[in-house]
């Protein structure tokens, strides 16, 4: 089982040009099972380069032997037009649950202005069995902000962990209440917005004190106290100050001996970010 993530910055590359077929062909020749994309735009003409397709669609049309769920959670509308800004997973197993996760937001005073963050969850008939996969990108500009979202994060991995564990099919209720076993299995991946080295790593992979599974970073697991390849920072781009990683596969100690590769692809300048590759054995 191959995974991909990848913050594609709207598909501007370092010439500040739009190419989405760029993107798309990274993606095709690393060839995933599961795609999680971030910075996916939609009706933005005033982002650099001018996005003004819809993206969701373009990826969508062009990855046509994957299933879906794209997730806006910034979405402003002018003139009745929605202006689009989020994430999305595509897959080639079968989705038979889907959540989209608002994260916190709260007021912060420092960083008055942003806008809102989310995380797709999904569950896949994977190999193995079902698998939760996850995506999401939290915030840049603000710490306390960001530490709310992860704190959120580990809430809803507590409760999905503890559904798993009382989980009983129901089949004579209603069928939107039959939603099917939820798994505590996951992989959580996509733009975290902090270095192996700060706090907010520290807090995200704390152990639970609830019974849960722990998360455990694949990158450390399969290549241990090897310096981490940066996941932004190459081919010239202005941000970030200096080459450093922000895109992580997190998955729970159950998956851990199933950890085959994490690597980073960095040869590509579609972006300023690079994909980021998980192979699961």
């Amino acid at each position: 089982m191959r995974v991909v993530s990848w913050n594609i910055h709207w598909g501007c590359g370092k010439d500040g040009r739009i190419r989405i077929h760029a993107i798309i062909d990274v993606l095709r020749k690393l060839n995933p099972d599961v795609i999680c994309l971030q910075e996916v735009a939609a009706n933005h003409p005033e982002l650099e380069g001018s996005a003004t397709a819809s993206q969701f669609k373009q990826l969508g049309g062009a990855l046509g032997g994957y299933h879906m769920i794209e997730h806006a959670p910034s979405e402003i509308y002018r003139n009745n037009l929605p202006r689009q800004f989020g994430n999305i997973l595509l897959s080639k197993y079968r989705i038979t649950q889907a959540q989209r996760h608002m994260l916190p937001w709260p007021a912060a005073p420092e960083h008055p202005s942003g806008m809102p963050r989310g995380m797709i969850e999904t569950v896949l008939e994977a190999p193995g069995g079902k698998l939760r996969v996850l995506t999401t990108h939290l915030e840049y500009y603000s710490p306390p902000q960001r530490r709310a979202q992860i704190g959120r994060i580990r809430e809803l991995h507590a409760e999905a962990c503890a559904r798993a564990a009382i989980y009983q099919p129901e089949p004579e209720l209603d069928p939107p209440f039959q939603l099917g076993f939820r798994p505590g299995s996951a992989i959580y991946c996509g733009d975290f917005n902090f270095t192996p080295d700060s706090d907010d790593y520290r807090a995200l992979l704390a152990p639970p004190e609830d019974g849960a599974l722990r998360l455990l970073d694949a990158w450390q697991l399969r290549h241990g106290d090897m310096a981490r390849a940066p996941t932004a920072g190459l081919h010239g781009y202005p941000w970030p100050d200096r080459a450093a990683c922000y895109d992580y596969f997190f998955v729970t100690e159950d998956l851990a001996p199933r950890v085959a590769e994490v690597n980073v692809q960095s040869e590509t300048s579609a972006s300023d970010h690079q994909p980021i590759v998980l192979d699961l054995a």
